[in-house]
C-alpha cells in the first residue's frame, strides 16, 4: 500500500468505536448537511432489507452490507478531516443516536450491552468504559451551516428542538419513528438490529497523508456530486482568519461571503470550476505578480496551479483582509462591467465586448491584473491598453494558436502592466505584414472556429458609429452570401463562402429568418419592416441599402477590406516588424 493511502474494509463499529482512531472533524469549507427524507428512507429501507433478509437466515459472521466509502486525512491537530463521507457518518449518527434513546425506554435482554456498544461509537469515554455525552466522536465546524449546533445537541441530549426545520431534526425525528414502528412490530428481533448495523454493515475508510493527496483521491472517485472547489477550501482560511476576531466578525465574514457568491454566480461562467473558483483564479494573476515585484524576482508561468499558490506559507495571502476586499472590488468591477454601467465610456465597453469573443481567455485575467494595479481607471490609458491586447490577442490566434502561447507572451508583461508601463511586447512575438498576410489568406474562417467569431466582431466595431447590442441579444455567424444559395447559384471558388468577406455578426431571430435567402430577400430582414427593429448591424443596414445583389466580386472586396484594415489595425498597435 502506498505510504500515502491507507483503506481497509471495516465495519461501523469498528470505525466509530476504536480509541486509536482520532476525532472526526468535518472542516469549515464542507457544505452544510444536506440528506433528506428520500435519502435517509432508501438507507432504512435497505438495512433493514440486509440485517433481516426473506431468502436465507441472517449470518452474523458472514453477512456484510457494503455502505460507502469514508475518506479523511489527518490534519495538525490530530484530528480525521472528512473530506468524502460525512453525509453517511452524520445521517449514522442520527439514527444511532434514536436507537440509543429508544433502549433507554425499554427494558430488554443485553440492554446494557447495546447501549454500551451504541454509546461508545457516539461519544468518546475513559478507559474503563465511561461515556462522555458531550464529548463527540464527530465534530462539525461547516462554516455556513446554521444549524450544526442543532446536531450537537440531537446527540448529546437525544432531544430535538421542537418544530426545527433543518434536515438534523427533521432525519432524527424520521429514525425515531421508524425504530419505534419496528420495535413494536418486531418486539422478537428488535435488539439484533442496531447489533447488525454496528457489527455488519461496513464501509471503506481511506486515510490519505495529507490535504492535498484527499482532494485528489476525491476528484478521482467521486461521481455522485459535486466535488469540493477550490473557493471552498479558500473559504475555510478566510474563516479561520476571520474567527479570531470573535463572533461578531465571523457572522461578518459569512454575510459578505454569501454577497460575494452572489456576486461571481451572476457574473462569472467558468468552463472548470464554480464562478468563485473564477475569481479567486483572476486574483491570483495580480497577487502573484504583486509578490514577484515585491521580490524582485521572475514571474514563472505556473498560473494553472492555483490552490498550491494560496496553499503557499500556511495560506498567508488568505490570512489577511485586504484580500477579501480586492476580492470583493475585483467582483464588482466585472459587474459593471456585465451591467454596461456609466463608469465606463461606449468605447471602453465596446472594447471589451470585443475582448469577450477572444479566442482565449487570458485576457480576463490580464484585465483583472491591470485593474487591480491601477485602481482609479484613466479613460484614455484604459481604452488604449484594451486595443493593445485585443489586437495581440486576435493577432496571436493567427499566427500562432494555442493558450500556451498567448499566455506566454503576455506574463511576461504582468510586470510592466502592475507598475502602469505601456505594453510593448517583445520582438520574437511581432510577425512581418508578410507573414500575417499570408496567414490570414491561407486560414479557413469556418463558424467553428473561435478567431472567426472573435475577428467579426473586431470588424464589427470598428466604426465608432456602432452601438452595442442589448444584453440579452445572441449573435449568429450570418452567411451574407447563403449556403443554400449557393447549392443554386455556385460561386466560382466555393471558399469564399468560408472567408470574412462573406460573414457577419448577425441577431438570432434574424439569421433564422433570413438565413437561406438571396440577398434581395435578406435585405426585408436586415432592415425591419416597420413591425420587427433592423439589425444592430450598421453595416448590414449599409449594404441592405446600397447593394440590390451581394456577389462573388462583394465577397473578394470585402473580404481585402477587413484585411487591409486589420493589417492597418496591428501597424497602429506597433505589432508588427
Amino acid at each position: 500500500m502506498s505510504k500515502q493511502l491507507n483503506a481497509e474494509q471495516k465495519t461501523i463499529a469498528q470505525i466509530l468505536n476504536d480509541p486509536n482512531r482520532p476525532k472526526f472533524l468535518i472542516p469549515d469549507y464542507q457544505r452544510p448537511y444536506s440528506w433528506e427524507r428520500d435519502q435517509c428512507e432508501t438507507l432504512w429501507d435497505d438495512i433493514l432489507s440486509f440485517a433481516y433478509p426473506i431468502d436465507h437466515v441472517f449470518n452474523a459472521g458472514n453477512d456484510r452490507y457494503f455502505l460507502g466509502t469514508i475518506l479523511t486525512f489527518q490534519n495538525d491537530y490530530y484530528q480525521n478531516e472528512v473530506i468524502d463521507g460525512q453525509q453517511r457518518l452524520i445521517t449514522f449518527l442520527l439514527m444511532l443516536r434514536a436507537f440509543y434513546l429508544e433502549f433507554e425506554k425499554i427494558e430488554c435482554k443485553n440492554k446494557e450491552n447495546i447501549l454500551a456498544s451504541i454509546g461508545k461509537c457516539i461519544w468518546n469515554g475513559d478507559e474503563f468504559g465511561n461515556v462522555d455525552k458531550t464529548s463527540l466522536k464527530l465534530e462539525s465546524e461547516v462554516a455556513s451551516d446554521d444549524d450544526v449546533k442543532e446536531f450537537k445537541k440531537i446527540l448529546e441530549t437525544g432531544e430535538a428542538t421542537e418544530k426545527n426545520p433543518s434536515n438534523y431534526s427533521v432525519n432524527y425525528q424520521l429514525f425515531k419513528n421508524w425504530i419505534v414502528a419496528f420495535k413494536n412490530e418486531n418486539p422478537a428481533d428488535f435488539s439484533y438490529l442496531p447489533m447488525r448495523i454496528l457489527n455488519n454493515c461496513i464501509l471503506l475508510p481511506i486515510e490519505a497523508d495529507n490535504q492535498n493527496t484527499a482532494l485528489r483521491i476525491f476528484t478521482t472517485l467521486n461521481d455522485r456530486g459535486m466535488p469540493l472547489s477550490d473557493a471552498d477550501i479558500f473559504k475555510a482560511q478566510f474563516y479561520k482568519f476571520f474567527s479570531r476576531d470573535g463572533r461578531q466578525a465571523k457572522e461578518k465574514f459569512i454575510k459578505r461571503w454569501k454577497g460575494l457568491e452572489a456576486l461571481c454566480n451572476r457574473n462569472f461562467h467558468p468552463r472548470k470550476g464554480t464562478p468563485v473558483d473564477d475569481l479567486f483564479m483572476r486574483y491570483m494573476y495580480y497577487a502573484k505578480t504583486k509578490k514577484a515585484v515585491k521580490d524582485d524576482k521572475r514571474i514563472t508561468d505556473t498560473f494553472s496551479d492555483m490552490r498550491n499558490f494560496y496553499a503557499e506559507d500556511n495560506y498567508k495571502v488568505l490570512h489577511n483582509e485586504e484580500t477579501l476586499i480586492d476580492l470583493e472590488r475585483l467582483a464588482e468591477f466585472w459587474e459593471d462591467i456585465s451591467n454596461r454601467t456609466q463608469l465606463f465610456s461606449p468605447r471602453i465597453l465596446k472594447r471589451l465586448y470585443v475582448l469577450s469573443y477572444a479566442p482565449q481567455n487570458i485576457w480576463v485575467y490580464v484585465v483583472s491584473l491591470y485593474f487591480l494595479s491601477n485602481r482609479d481607471l484613466d479613460e484614455e490609458n484604459f481604452y488604449n491598453f484594451l486595443n493593445k491586447i485585443t489586437a495581440m490577442h486576435l493577432m496571436h490566434a493567427i499566427t500562432n494558436p494555442g493558450v500556451h502561447t498567448i499566455r506566454r507572451v503576455f506574463v511576461l508583461e504582468f510586470k510592466d502592466i502592475f507598475r502602469g508601463e505601456p505594453l510593448e511586447f517583445d520582438a520574437q512575438f511581432k510577425p512581418s505584414e508578410k507573414i500575417l498576410r499570408g496567414r490570414l489568406e491561407e486560414m479557413r474562417f469556418s463558424n467553428n472556429k473561435p478567431i472567426t467569431r472573435a475577428m467579426l466582431a473586431w470588424w464589427t466595431f470598428q466604426n465608432p458609429a456602432q452601438e452595442l447590442p442589448a444584453r440579452d441579444i445572441k449573435l449568429h455567424q450570418e452567411h451574407i452570401y447563403a449556403k443554400n444559395r449557393n447549392e443554386f447559384e455556385p460561386l466560382k471558388n466555393p471558399e469564399l463562402l468560408e472567408t470574412l468577406g462573406n460573414k457577419s455578426l448577425l441577431e438570432e431571430r434574424i439569421n433564422i429568418s433570413a438565413a437561406d435567402y438571396r440577398f434581395g430577400d435578406k435585405k426585408k430582414y436586415y432592415l425591419g419592416d416597420g413591425k420587427k427593429p433592423p439589425t444592430f448591424n450598421l453595416e448590414l443596414q449599409h449594404l441592405a441599402k446600397t447593394k440590390n445583389d451581394f456577389t462573388e466580386a462583394d465577397i473578394y472586396d470585402r473580404n481585402e477590406k477587413i484585411f487591409n484594415a486589420f493589417i492597418e489595425y496591428l501597424r497602429g498597435q506597433n505589432l508588427l516588424l
